[in-house]
């Protein structure tokens, strides 16, 4: 149990790490300049600061609201995401890995509107032709795949009574 902590600590620090990490080069490398496109425009890489939260959503709310929703009410899910995880069972690995993720995205997010006046930095966009994802980060990433992980995870609870794979029968 001891290890099992310690690894999800380690996975939402790494979360936090590599997102930070990312938008400091980011920040770094793209003040400036304009939108670098790879591999034929699937990948586009620009720097922007997003006041709301996923696509920009709650941008327009005037600051106050912002901050009451976007960290204060934040804060106080992934307090509650933190207690979460830590009561997960042996039998929830899946389950424990998406809310680690998530956690680990969501504090990163966070970190950012604290530290930059409720911005956070956005700088990856991929997609064909007109069909593309918002701006986002490497927390988002980690949240979205958390979220990902906590559904495939909450299928297999209702098939199998555990988030993990239905035992093979003999022979199979």
């Amino acid at each position: 149990m001891r290890y099992r902590r310690i690894a999800l600590v380690a996975i939402v620090a790494s979360c936090i790490g590599c997102d930070q990490a990312a938008k400091r080069v980011a920040v770094d490398e793209l003040t400036g300049r304009e939108r670098i496109s790879l591999l034929g425009d699937t990948v586009r890489v620009e720097l922007t600061e997003n006041t709301g939260a996923f696509l920009g959503l709650g941008a327009d709310w005037p600051p106050a609201v912002r901050f009451w929703v976007l960290v204060v009410a934040t804060s106080v899910f992934l307090a509650f995401m933190a207690h979460h995880l830590f009561r997960l069972g042996a039998g929830q690995r899946l389950h424990a890995l998406g809310a680690a993720l998530v956690l680990g995205g969501g504090l990163g997010n966070l970190i950012d509107r604290v530290a930059h006046d409720g911005r956070v930095v956005d700088f990856l966009n991929v997609g064909v032709g007109s069909l593309r994802t918002g701006i986002f980060n490497v927390a988002d990433m980690a949240i979205t795949g958390g979220v990902a992980l906590w559904m495939v995870a909450l299928f297999r609870e209702r098939s199998t009574g555990s988030d993990e794979p239905a035992p093979t029968p003999p022979g199979r």
